[in-house]
């Protein structure tokens, strides 16, 4: 969350509250990796809520490194593999599956790629503007084009998915995106957390309504 540590927490705990609604509502083994979404997103606010003290609080100050990259491991290395590959087991059709497959393969590159970058190049963390900005030297010459990729494998694997709901999904991210960038450009990967209470409960109500012995064809 963007605003304070506070914030952070309290997004952290009504995540983890709808993470375990939603695991629970998981009828198949093939539902938990997807249903565990909202528990990732918990874990990102609880370490950015860590981040807030260690920036404000000198006696937390230790913390600020290791609570920095945890976040930006689950934001760019957990998340644009957990999403395609979440959604690809899901599907029982060959050639919907086939579909995933390029995707997940594709975000497998970026996922690398950010790895790469998140440990070989500088990154820090301030506070601006109530807002946490990440500050990332990574290679300009490759960022927009990894920042394209990155967007493509983590919108489109729902828009191509069968199962009911995921295009709402899909759109919900997609709008999250470009209200971010917009409005809060420097401050995009916390601020767009933001938006992770209502991917979350998306995630609940598409899990809820898969039907118990749906086999997809």
């Amino acid at each position: 969350m963007c605003f304070s540590a506070n914030a952070s927490f309290a997004a952290g705990i009504a995540l983890t509250v709808i993470g375990i609604a939603t695991v629970r509502k998981a009828k198949q083994p093939n539902q938990i990796a997807f249903a565990s979404i909202p528990i990732i997103f918990a874990v990102q606010q609880f370490s950015e809520g860590i981040l807030w003290l260690a920036l404000t609080h000198p006696e937390y100050r230790f913390l600020k490194e290791e609570a920095t990259y945890t976040f930006l491991f689950f934001a760019q290395v957990i998340w644009p593999i957990w999403v395609p590959w979440s959604i690809m087991i899901l599907e029982k059709k060959e050639e919907r599956k086939r579909i995933q497959k390029i995707m997940l393969t594709i975000s497998l590159t970026v996922t690398i790629y950010l790895l790469f970058c998140l440990f070989i190049f500088d990154v820090d963390a301030r506070i601006g503007s109530n807002h946490i900005h990440y500050a990332l030297d990574y290679p300009a010459s490759i960022g927009k084009f990894g920042a394209m990729l990155y967007i493509f494998v983590t919108i489109s694997p729902p828009y191509f998915s069968r199962v009911k709901g995921m295009w709402i999904l899909a759109t919900i991210i997609l709008i999250s995106y470009i209200v971010t960038f917009i409005f809060y450009r420097d401050y995009l990967l916390s601020v767009w957390c933001f938006f992770s209470a209502l991917i979350s409960v998306v995630i609940y109500y598409i899990i809820s309504k898969i039907p118990k012995k749906e086999v997809l064809k």
